[in-house]
């Protein structure tokens, strides 16, 4: 079948087809005629022949961190559910928090292998700058802010402050902090600035020292709940840049005979599936991240549809999640 035949069986215009495969104006009853044909036959077109025609390949690029992540997978769900909706496919492509096949990715798909590219993004080097003043597709970046790149981004450092608020009015005075890479200037560097910003506004600066930073596992969670137990021995609260640091932490803590919440209370970020079953729950902050794929996709989406006005930065909320009460 191709579309002359498709045009002669349902009695139109071989335009008209060509309108109907591509999503153009027709009549109902045009395009209720060709539909039927279509159906009928079975008939799918050449992908091939369309990425020709069109310069389009409905392929989008999502590039991620890594797998192991509930904040990541609920993302993912978010664009899925737009492209699915958009009929566009996703082409993933995972990095292993490595910034340099990051850049290789973004190399690749740059060379127009796909309509556009969505970064789930941790930390942005100089080469990421230029490949994306570079970059033949649109790119939008999820999870980070970047001035002039089209982003979708939480209220990481407000967050930050409230749950450090939070734990002060508690009367949790004596805090401890396992923070992310600086690198990571969200989950890392915000987080860590509105705990220092919030403990120093009730007076108690010299809590901003008392921190070290863990890699996003619970392995590393624990070790270094270890390291900064063994500093500061009279902590009363430990708030951590993510829920698997704070799991691994806790999983420390009990292990020294150490109550929790009555003698150390333990929160993270990100309000993720373990935070609900832990021994006992975690306060946490909830974050939109399904909501932040779905925006970054509908972003993406209009940016390729040419739509004019097309959003260029948003910035999500977040809530407490008090399990500690």
């Amino acid at each position: 079948m191709n579309i002359a035949e498709i045009a002669r069986m349902a009695g139109v215009s071989r335009a008209a087809v060509s309108r109907y495969l591509n999503d153009g104006y027709l009549s109902e009853q045009k395009r209720e005629a060709i539909h039927r044909v279509v159906e009928e036959t079975g008939y799918r077109p050449s992908v091939q022949a369309q990425t020709l025609r069109t310069r389009k390949t409905r392929m989008i690029g999502v590039i991620i961190p890594k797998l192991a992540s509930a904040s990541v997978g609920r993302i993912v769900e978010g664009i899925l559910s737009v492209l699915n909706e958009s009929g566009y496919q996703m082409l993933l492509a995972l990095t292993q928090n490595d910034s340099h096949r990051e850049l290789e990715y973004l190399h690749a798909f740059h060379g127009k292998q796909v309509d556009g590219v969505i970064l789930v993004a941790t930390c942005f080097t100089p080469g990421h700058r230029r490949m994306f003043r570079e970059s033949a597709v649109p790119v939008v970046i999820v999870g980070q802010r970047l001035s002039g790149q089209c982003s979708v981004f939480h209220d990481d450092y407000n967050a930050s402050c409230d749950l450090t608020r939070l734990f002060l009015e508690k009367g949790r005075c004596r805090l401890g902090y396992l923070s992310a890479t600086h690198r990571d200037a969200a989950a890392g560097a915000e987080r860590y600035r509105g705990f220092c910003d919030a403990v120093r506004e009730q007076g108690h600066e010299e809590l901003a020292e008392h921190f070290v930073t863990a890699a996003f596992t619970v392995a590393s969670g624990y070790e270094k709940a270890a390291e900064l137990y063994k500093r500061y021995p009279d902590m009363d609260g430990l708030i951590c840049a993510s829920d698997t640091i704070a799991v691994g932490a806790m999983r420390y803590l009990r292990e020294q005979g150490i109550r929790i919440p009555e003698q150390i209370l333990v929160a993270g970020h990100g309000d993720s599936d373990l935070a609900g079953v832990t021994e006992p729950p975690l306060t946490t902050v909830h974050y939109f991240y399904e909501k932040s794929g779905e925006t970054a996709a509908t972003m993406l989406t209009e940016l390729l549809d040419g739509r004019e006005g097309a959003v260029k930065e948003v910035k999500l909320g977040y809530y407490i999640v008090d399990r500690a009460k």
